[in-house]
């Protein structure tokens, strides 16, 4: 019963966007913004039917998926992770209906993006994930998934302890720096923290293999 209840508030979450943008349709200009630069700037506009995607590429399909690789996890790692995976899904799936909601009320406005706000909302989710990678377990959909931690346990307990701080950390200082920095500098720092973060992590298991297991 819990569970159902907690899937039919995950689908109003989802719905969200999709009613937001139902309700607003009539206002919207036929060519509305499409794309923003690195300073915030609209640099291309498109039929307003463009907008039907978003809510359907972001809460629609990360609930989506969540909802489906339990069924493809034939040896149940995912279930290991018990009511962490749900908190994961019920978390991804709220950051996802309401940065759909944000980008459909920048189109409708017609301003410049405030990169600022969405590089705060990705630091938020950074520290999100980054929270949760300690608890996943072993599996070929979910975590860092690189081939040395597939093959030993170790690899991957140890990639997701460091990776884990990685994007907490990561996370922190631009949620920090969002605050303070201007937009261009700001960006510019998101996307060195991104790569850090994603690349430290693959590096660090491909040699915490090695060593495992004695390879030169």
């Amino acid at each position: 019963m819990m569970k159902i209840k907690n899937e039919l508030i995950l689908s109003a979450i989802v719905l969200t966007p999709f009613i937001y943008l139902a309700y607003i349709w009539n206002e919207l200009a036929e060519k509305i913004p499409m794309h923003w630069n690195i300073k915030g700037e609209i640099d291309r506009f498109g039929d307003k039917e463009e907008l039907i995607l978003i809510p359907i590429l972001f809460p629609l399909f990360v609930y989506i998926i969540f909802l489906i690789l339990p069924r493809f996890d034939s040896k149940n790692r995912i279930e290991k992770m018990g009511k962490k995976y749900q908190n994961l899904k019920t978390l991804l799936t709220i950051f996802m209906s309401v940065l759909a909601v944000f980008i459909i009320y920048m189109a409708k406005n017609q301003t410049a993006a405030n990169i600022n706000s969405i590089v705060l909302l990705i630091g938020a989710l950074y520290i999100i994930l980054g929270n949760y990678f300690q608890t996943i377990q072993t599996n070929y959909f979910i975590g860092i998934r690189t081939p040395w931690t597939l093959k030993n346990k170790t690899v991957w307990k140890d990639t997701h302890k460091i990776g884990g701080k990685l994007w907490f950390l990561g996370g922190f200082i631009v949620a920090l720096s969002s605050l303070f920095l201007e937009k261009t500098e700001n960006f510019i720092l998101f996307m060195i923290i991104t790569g850090a973060i994603v690349i430290v992590p693959i590096v660090y298991s491909y040699f915490q293999y090695k060593k495992i297991n004695n390879l030169t």
